[in-house]
C-alpha cells in the first residue's frame, strides 16, 4: 500500500529535466521504500526491457500487446510501447505506437519527444529501421529523424544534447558502417562522421553492446568485445565524450576518444554458453565510480560470473574492483546507482553469496529478483521487497521521487505489479 501523502511527494519531484540518460543520473539522498506505489499500469504480457522519463511521462517500451491502468478492469491494446503519467498512473489515450517488433531501448527526446531502438522496421505505416523518434502526443514518428539501423538490433540508448549514443549487434547506420556503436545526431538521425570508435574482437560470433551509461563527460560501454577503439578493453571501457564545461552546458563535444581507464576483471570466462557476459552497467550520479552487472553461472570467488562490481573511473592503469557481491549462480541484468544505493534486479536468489554454487554459501542473504547494495561497502542492505524472479529486471531508472523497475513478472513487493512499478522515496521533514 502506498500513503496519500507520499503520492503528493511524487507529484511534486515529477517536473525532471527531459534527456534522462541512465538509471544513475538522479541521486538519492536515501533508500527507496521496499512498499510499491498502487498507481502503476499493468503489462498483461510478455516483458518489459526499457523504461524512459520524458518530463512527467513515464514510457515503457519491450515486447507486449496489451496494458491496463491500475484501478481499471479496460484492456487496452498497444503493441511494444505505451506511456503513462508518473503522478497519477493514467495510460496515454493518444500514445499507441505499432511497432512490428519489440522495442529494446528508450531514452528520452525534447519538446515531448522518447528515441526507442531495437529490431522493429516500421512504426504504423512509416519504416522506422531500428531506431524511431516519437511523438508523445500521439505516438508519431518525426520524419525529420532518419536513421536507419540494418544489420541487427538496437539494445542500448543514451543522449547526451545534439547526440544520441546507440549500442547494439547492428552493422550500419544509414550508409555509414558501424560495428554494434554509434553516435549519431539527435534531430537528424544521421551517423556523426567523427566518431568511429568501434568495439571488435568479441568472444562469441558477433559483437554486441549491451549496456551504455553517460555522464560527466564519459561514456561507459559494455559487451561483448575485447578491443574498443582497438585498444584493449575486455567487456568494459570508458569514452571520453565531451567536456566538463560542455557536459555543464548540457552539449557533446568531438572528437570523442577511448580512456586510458581499463580493467581485466572481465578478462576471465564464465560458463561456454556466455563468452561475454557483462550485462548492465551505470555510472554513479557524482561520475566517481561505475558498477557492472553480469550473467555467466557459478564462478566462485575467482571470477566476476553473475556479480555486481564497483570499479572507480579516476582510478590509472589496470583497474581492480573496489568490491564484488557475488549471488552464488544467478544472472543480474540490470543496475541503477543513486548515491545512496546500488539497485541490483535479474533472476538472483542470494547476494554475498561468494561461496554459493547455485546453493547458499555461508553468508548469503536471500535477495529473490532485486536487491539493493551498499554503495562503499559492497555489502547487501536490508532492503529487501522481493519480486517473483521470472527471466528478470531488465529495467531500472532513477528518478527525484523513487525508483522504476521493469520485468517479465507479476509480483513485486508482495503484491500485483505486472511487469512494472515503483518504489518511491520516503517522505522525509525536509522534503
Amino acid at each position: 500500500m502506498f500513503a496519500r501523502a507520499t503520492h503528493a511527494l511524487v507529484a511534486a519531484l515529477i517536473l525532471v529535466p527531459t534527456g534522462i540518460a541512465a538509471a544513475g543520473t538522479t541521486e538519492h539522498r536515501g533508500v527507496v521504500s521496499a512498499d510499491p506505489v498502487d498507481t502503476t499500469p499493468h503489462v498483461l504480457d510478455g516483458i518489459v526491457n526499457a523504461i524512459a522519463l520524458v518530463d512527467g511521462t513515464v514510457v515503457v517500451g519491450g515486447s507486449f500487446g496489451q496494458v491496463r491502468e491500475a484501478r481499471s478492469a479496460r484492456v487496452l491494446p498497444r503493441a511494444n510501447l505505451f506511456a503513462y503519467d508518473l503522478a497519477t498512473g493514467r495510460i496515454l489515450p493518444g500514445f499507441a505506437p505499432r511497432l512490428d517488433r519489440p522495442v529494446q531501448a528508450l531514452a528520452a527526446g525534447v519538446r515531448g519527444t522518447v528515441y526507442a531502438g531495437g529490431r522493429f522496421t516500421r512504426t504504423g505505416g512509416a519504416q522506422t529501421r531500428g531506431l524511431a523518434l516519437l511523438r508523445l502526443s500521439d505516438g508519431s514518428p518525426l520524419p525529420r529523424f532518419g536513421a536507419q539501423v540494418r544489420g541487427g538490433t538496437v539494445t542500448s540508448l543514451a543522449r547526451l544534447g545534439r547526440h544520441l549514443y546507440a549500442g547494439g549487434d547492428f552493422t550500419h547506420v544509414g550508409p555509414a558502417a558501424r560495428t554494434a556503436l554509434a553516435r549519431l545526431d539527435a534531430v537528424t538521425g544521421e551517423a556523426d562522421p567523427s566518431f568511429t570508435i568501434e568495439p571488435g574482437a568479441p568472444r562469441g560470433g558477433r559483437t554486441r553492446v549491451h549496456a551504455l551509461s553517460l555522464g560527466h563527460g564519459r561514456l561507459a560501454v559494455g559487451g561483448d568485445f575485447t578491443t574498443l577503439g582497438g585498444l584493449p578493453r575486455a567487456q568494459l571501457g570508458l569514452i571520453g565524450v565531451a567536456s566538463p564545461a560542455a557536459t555543464a552546458a548540457g552539449l557533446a563535444a568531438s572528437p570523442a576518444a577511448v580512456a586510458p581507464w581499463r580493467t581485466d576483471a572481465y578478462q576471465g570466462r564464465c560458463m561456454a554458453d556466455f563468452p561475454g557476459y557483462v550485462r548492465g552497467l551505470d555510472l554513479a550520479p557524482d561520475g566517481s565510480h561505475l558498477v557492472v552487472v553480469t550473467t555467466g553461472g557459478p564462478g566462485g570467488r575467482s571470477r566476476m560470473c553473475d556479480t555486481a562490481a564497483r570499479f572507480e573511473t579516476g582510478a590509472r592503469g589496470p583497474v581492480r574492483p573496489t568490491w564484488v557481491n557475488h549471488t552464488g549462480g544467478d544472472s543480474l541484468y540490470a543496475v541503477a546507482a543513486t548515491g545512496a544505493a546500488v539497485y541490483v534486479g535479474g533472476h538472483q536468489r542470494w547476494l554475498n553469496n561468494p561461496d554459493g554454487h547455485d546453493s547458499a554459501g555461508p553468508g548469503a542473504v536471500a535477495r529473490p529478483g532485486i536487491g539493493a547494495i551498499h554503495p562503499r561497502t559492497g555489502r547487501a542492505l536490508a532492503w529487501n521487497p522481493t519480486r517473483t524472479r521470472g527471466i528478470g529486471i531488465k529495467a531500472f531508472l532513477a528518478h527525484p521521487g523513487g525508483l522504476l523497475v521493469g520485468s517479465d513478472t507479476t509480483r513485486l513487493g508482495h503484491e500485483y505489479h505486472a511487469r512494472v512499478g515503483m518504489f518511491p522515496l520516503p517522505i522525509t521533514p525536509d522534503s
